[in-house]
């Protein structure tokens, strides 16, 4: 009586015959009078008890519980804002850093300019301009000149910087830097001061291929650990701006380490060791001249 019954073939009945006339409901009727008859049986052979019935009706409520459960905790997992798409963090805070990197090259006295104290510091802020025109808001805008000329700009921002570090370390070692306690020392800030904001502009670049990656989630795997990514429940709308950036340059220059964002990338890891090594010269040089002039 059952054996006729194909699951994967819906039997079709014609209308007039006691049974629905639609296919779809005429196979349901079916099932559900087989269902019936299943539990008829169950009842006679266990003596009117239907403990098989009982007991999948149980797993299936228990079943649906847990489905339930799971569905809701879905629905309030979020993902924080560094791994989804956002819209993008400002230029602003990176164009005001630059400018301030371009006046503290103008303080610096000519014999340890690459070119004219004006030349490179000309060029970089056509640079600047030039690209805060092409995307003035929002840092959204993947687009392969854009990203050269930002690169481009803080390479030459950084060449600069090197040549005059380079130049004040050999004037130091070889005592032609003068006698002047307080325009060493300021020319030494001026240099090391740039050094952390050419080293932050370059994290700030290249971490997950730069803010415009960045915003569009291209990828997962950060290159740099920041204390907010180690509890992203507590952090849901928190992402790495150019700030952040900034902060892990100055604590790198200043403690020589990583301190609280971790380095996770090679690069990384070396960009970081180059910039401690060039802080920790032009430190211990211009301290150790300027107390030596002041004895």
């Amino acid at each position: 009586m059952v054996s006729d019954i194909d699951p994967e073939c819906p039997p079709t009945h014609e209308p007039g015959n006691g049974q629905p006339g639609n296919p779809e409901e005429a196979y349901r009727h079916r099932l559900r009078a087989v269902r019936a008859e299943l539990g008829h049986l169950e009842a006679l052979l266990c003596g009117g008890h239907q403990p098989v019935t009982h007991a999948a009706q149980s797993a299936q409520q228990a079943l649906g519980g847990v489905v339930g459960r799971a569905n809701e905790a879905a629905r309030r997992v979020h993902l924080p804002a560094w791994l989804r798409v956002t819209q993008g963090e400002s230029r602003w805070p990176a164009a005001a850093a630059m400018v301030v990197a371009i006046a503290l090259q103008t303080m610096l006295p000519d014999r340890l300019t690459l070119s004219s104290r004006w030349l490179l510091p000309g060029l970089e802020l056509a640079l600047l301009v030039a690209l805060i025109v092409a995307n003035p808001h929002r840092l959204t805008r993947e687009s392969p000149p854009l990203r050269a000329a930002s690169l481009g700009l803080t390479g030459v921002l950084s060449v600069a910087n090197a040549w005059s570090a380079a130049q004040l370390a050999a004037e130091l070692i070889t005592g032609r830097a003068g006698e002047d306690p307080v325009a060493l020392l300021s020319t030494g800030a001026a240099i090391w001061l740039t050094n952390i904001i050419a080293f932050a502009l370059w994290y700030w670049q290249f971490d997950r291929g730069g803010p415009a990656a960045r915003a569009h989630a291209r990828r997962v795997v950060p290159d740099f650990q920041f204390p907010q990514m180690q509890d992203p429940a507590r952090h849901l709308d928190w992402e790495p701006e150019f700030v952040d950036y900034l902060y892990l340059s100055f604590t790198n220059a200043t403690a020589f380490s990583p301190t609280d964002v971790m380095p996770l990338s090679r690069w990384a890891k070396l960009t970081m060791l180059c910039q401690s090594l060039i802080s920790l010269i032009i430190v211990v040089l211009v301290i150790a001249r300027a107390v030596n002039i002041l004895k």
